[in-house]
């Protein structure tokens, strides 16, 4: 009969949608108007259902959409989608989340008009709520933060396209990343968010902030930026899941709820009561009658009717108990607002939440470092994507505009906590590399027409050589005949020098090009490496002087009948007899600067009990609480040259190092390669070099938060919480995202180390930094992978090599540059460095750039930016119109000079186009600042505004743009080209 019934209405109806779904309706009830109404006399019970989908982890990021591979985890994201919409449809009180904006827009992608405008109807009445928003769930230890804000940007993006307004994040949702930086806090509240909510941090600071409730907070992102950084931050009570007994999906084996009290199973009032004592406990650590209950888990609510009836009898059930508590379908928007109506006092944080313990033998720290080629191909993925989306502006050819979506989804992807961590199983990360690799080549299509349109050249091709950290070109491989075209883009906001190494067949050949170079031979160990094919043998180095800044300067290449020749540079470099490093000059003045690797021995347990945890792709745990020695001797062999000196040292047949001292640069480069590590013994190791310097740091170093400001870290220290010492080593180990540094407070001289992409980093002596290059275990650590950390390349384990570089001087100097500005530039040089274009068998290109009046040398801007700002972000957004972001790099008293406000004209800023109308937008591009209302919050006491500054600087003129210290500012610019 009701079969027959539901056949009649579908014929009558020409629909099965509830009564109340109005497929025309446009009017819009999301936003906090639209929340349940708390009751302050009561216990509120918030009940937010949700599903965590990991961007790839056991499966990838395919695998997961379609539920491809349930043999390794029964996931399929597009069922959840589906199922969710139509539960919710069939219950206008049911409400939902949803977070990861890569998998929504493949899902809207894939669907009819028809289910596309069922969820838009549920987003605009406020049933599904986006938040986060970003295309993944960023991780917060290893991502850079312009690649966090560019992968909110365009998540944010494709929701207001294809969602409306209505689906602009107001809460940051960061429940599984291994930790939290201060950054994030930062950059969330810029994006207008209210709020922020995570499940994992250490544990007794978990316990202690229970105890003490003060589990919500207020978090200070910035010291520098002031309200504007602060952000309300609530932990979650039962990580991100269902109370116990409580998780109704078809994963789970808990008892449904039987309200049928003639059944033999009725359990609906014992599962209420038992519910009731599990909400109560839980609000006795908070501050407010309002609780918020996790109702979901990975990749849960495939089959969403079966979780949503069953959480419809809890509610019913609960309520019908009339205990002055009051149970309701909720979201996190809607709590946070409770919260705020509460008009509570709450306490402040200031600093981050890393490193992440989980018990007292496993600080998840190994990640910082786990799969460091990946780490690197994401940050090579990051450089490229600045550059093409440069061109791509300055241009405004639809070739390279339509060749960045991949790359920007691409670097999306790559942000999750699962990718660019290192904790995804082997053929995810595999997968991962295609995908980074197929979006490289997609916008390479862009790059080339936008450079040949810059230097007005006939039709020819620019090539990318993403092997050069193995002196390997195809494009130089070969000979090249009389000619090369080497084009040199420089996508900073300020000129730059940058030494560019060319691989050579031929070193005994003599070349002709228009700047002073020098011919070095390639380390024998990088020759060796395994899948290496080039058959160059050498380096050709020369020095591309000032580069303009967003634009390029083109060299020829040819070979020649006579060699230059040229006198060698200074020796800036001392070695001890047994071939370590002892000292280098740096700012004209000699550092004592000794420099080794070593490793420790993985620990290897059975995981039962937290004291047998073995080391593993999330945990760093090694065996002893010291590193051993590699070697005690090296070989180490010198080549002097006019621009460079190079000391190729062998430590052992897996480890080497090139240390290099370019002329007229303040800083020494250390080019390590490592592997592939031997586990012959069946122990795993991990990697690191040590620097030490005669600096008295007493206990206290300085690591970066992801790419910007620096925090203060104590060894064996925490603010907020007493700290046990079972594991004195990795208990220490901080992320390094680019910096890290140590400092003697009362002779002011310091020492910093940059690197390539984000490592694990230390200070476990006075005057030594260390930093972790590779690892390679043999075990997991029981937490989800469930495989051993043993990459392998070519048949052998992976060899990895990178870049660190050293910079040194006394920050008590007044004259001339400060040291901080150095660190500063370099820093920049090395997360945008200039990329080289390439162009072989050309051989009349010569001929016609003399003929021709060919551009070889251009700048995207017309007039130079202060030294504190730098263009942080400019790309196509629509039809003449850009996205442009202005970045005040300095924090506040960081620099007695460059740490003041500055005022920008931006007008005529560009080179080819003019600025004719300016819109100021949240950072994340979504929103006009004047649209931005964000909820204000009370602190325990004034010390948040009485010591922070206030950066809403405004000048009567819309393109004067005025900038304070760590302030970045967007904008919506449409322009008038001029050509």
């Amino acid at each position: 009969m009701n079969l027959l019934l539901y056949l009649f209405l579908l014929i009558v109806s020409g629909s099965a949608f509830p009564k109340y779904y109005n497929k025309q309706s446009t009017q819009q009830s999301c936003g906090y108007s639209n929340c349940p109404s708390a009751d302050p006399n009561v216990l509120n019970v918030h009940i937010v259902p949700h599903t965590h989908d990991d961007v790839g982890w056991l499966k990838t990021v395919d695998q997961y959409y379609y539920g491809a591979r349930n043999y390794i985890q029964k996931a399929g994201v597009q069922y959840i989608l589906d199922s969710v919409i139509e539960a919710l449809l069939e219950n206008p009180k049911r409400r939902f989340i949803y977070v990861e904006t890569a998998f929504l827009w493949k899902w809207w992608q894939e669907n009819s008009a028809e289910n596309r405008d069922k969820l838009k109807y549920l987003v605009n009445n406020g049933q599904l709520e986006i938040v986060g928003g970003g295309w993944s769930m960023n991780d917060e230890a290893a991502s850079h933060y312009q690649s966090i804000i560019d992968q909110f940007t365009w998540g944010f993006r494709k929701l207001e396209d294809t969602l409306g307004k209505c689906a602009c994040p107001k809460i940051g949702w960061q429940i599984d990343p291994f930790g939290h930086s201060r950054e994030t806090a930062s950059l969330f509240s810029q994006f207008g968010f209210d709020g922020l909510f995570f499940a994992r941090l250490d544990y007794r600071d978990r316990l202690s902030r229970l105890h003490n409730k003060t589990a919500e907070m207020l978090w200070q992102g910035s010291q520098s930026l002031g309200p504007s950084s602060q952000l309300f931050t609530s932990i979650l009570y039962n990580h991100y899941s269902a109370p116990p007994g409580f998780c109704f999906d078809v994963l789970c084996s808990d008892d449904s709820i039987v309200e049928n009290q003639n059944s033999p199973e009725y359990n609906a009032e014992r599962k209420a009561r038992a519910f009731l004592s599990f909400v109560k406990q839980q609000a006795s650590y908070y501050k407010t009658n309002n609780i918020i209950i996790t109702m979901g888990d990975d990749f849960h609510y495939q089959d969403a009717l079966y979780y949503f009836k069953n959480l419809d009898k809890l509610i019913s059930a609960v309520n019908k108990l009339q205990t002055k508590t009051k149970v309701f379908y909720s979201s996190p928007s809607c709590y946070i607002k409770a919260l705020n109506e509460a008009n509570q006092r709450w306490s402040v944080k200031t600093d981050d939440f890393f490193p992440y313990a989980s018990d007292a033998h496993a600080y998840w720290t190994g990640y910082y470092t786990s799969r460091p080629t990946s780490k690197r191909f994401e940050r090579i993925g990051n450089n490229f994507l600045q550059v093409s989306k440069q061109l791509a502006a300055l241009t405004g050819l639809e070739d390279s505009v339509a060749g960045l979506d991949p790359l920007r989804e691409a670097m999306g992807v790559m942000q999750h906590h699962d990718a660019i961590t290192g904790t995804e199983k082997q053929h995810v990360a595999d997968d991962y590399a295609r995908i980074i690799s197929e979006a490289l080549d997609s916008a390479s299509v862009g790059t080339t027409a936008a450079l040949r349109k810059l230097q007005e050249i006939p039709e020819v091709n620019m090539h990318s050589c993403l092997l050069m950290n193995i002196s390997q070109c195809y494009w130089t491989d070969d000979d090249f005949g009389n000619l090369m075209s080497i084009t040199v883009y420089n996508p900073l906001s300020r000129p730059v020098s940058h030494y560019v190494r060319i691989p050579l067949q031929n070193p005994q050949e003599n070349y002709f090009i228009d700047a002073e170079y020098q011919i070095v031979p390639i380390f024998e160990r990088i020759l060796n490496i395994p899948g290496r094919t080039s058959k160059a043998r050498a380096e050709l180095v020369f020095k591309a002087e000032s580069i303009p800044a967003l634009g390029f300067k083109t060299y020829s290449l040819k070979s020649s009948r006579s060699r230059p020749s040229f006198s060698n540079k200074d020796v800036e470099l001392q070695f001890y007899n047994s071939g370590h490093l002892k000292s280098a000059l740096l700012g004209g003045q000699e550092v004592p600067l000794s420099q080794n690797f070593l490793y420790y021995r993985s620990a290897n347990g059975n995981n039962v009990i937290a004291s047998n945890r073995s080391s593993g792709a999330y945990v760093f745990r090694p065996q002893k609480q010291y590193a051993s020695n590699v070697t005690r001797n090296v070989k180490t062999v010198k080549y002097i040259g006019p621009l460079v000196e190079e000391y190729h040292q062998t430590f052992n047949d897996w480890i080497g190092q090139v240390i290099r001292k370019y002329k007229d640069e303040d800083y020494v480069e250390f080019q390590w390669i490592v592997g592939p590590i031997p586990v012959e013994d069946e122990i795993g190791k991990e990697i690191i070099t040590r620097f030490t310097s005669d600096i008295k740091s007493k206990g206290v170093f300085f690591t970066d938060s992801n790419g910007r400001e620096m925090i203060k870290r104590v060894r064996g220290h925490r603010d907020t919480f007493n700290l046990t010492h079972e594991e004195p080593v990795s208990e220490n180990y901080y992320p390094v995202t680019s910096k890290i540094l140590i400092k003697d407070e009362s002779t002011g001289m310091k020492m910093a180390v940059l690197n390539d992409r984000a490592q694990g980093g230390s200070s476990l002596h006075d005057g030594q930094i260390e930093l972790m290059v590779h690892r390679r275990l043999l075990n997991d650590d029981w937490f989800g992978v469930a495989e051993a950390l043993n990459e392998k390349a070519f048949g052998v384990g992976l060899v990895a090599t990178g870049k660190h570089y050293v910079i040194a001087g006394n920050s008590q100097n007044t004259g001339g540059k400060s040291i901080v500005a150095k660190e500063k530039e370099l820093a920049q040089k090395i997360s945008l460095e200039p990329w080289v274009f390439f162009n072989s068998r050309v051989d009349n290109l010569f001929d016609y750039r003399v003929k021709n009046s060919v551009r070889i040398n251009f700048s995207g801007v017309s007039q130079s930016l202060p030294s504190n700002v730098q263009i942080l972000t400019l790309e196509p957004w629509s039809n003449n119109v850009l996205l442009l972001r202005l970045e005040h790099f300095y924090e506040k008293d960081e620099d007695p000079l460059l740490s003041s406000s500055v005022t920008v004209n931006i007008k005529q800023l560009f080179t080819d186009f003019d600025i004719i109308q300016v819109e100021e937008m949240s950072l994340g591009g979504n929103q006009f600042i004047s649209e931005v209302d964000k909820l204000k919050w009370k602190a325990e006491c004034d010390e948040l505004d009485e010591n922070t500054v206030a950066v809403n600087n405004v000048t009567n003129n819309a393109f004067e743009i005025q900038l304070s210290p760590m302030q970045i500012k967007t904008f919506l610019i449409t322009i008038d080209r001029y050509i």
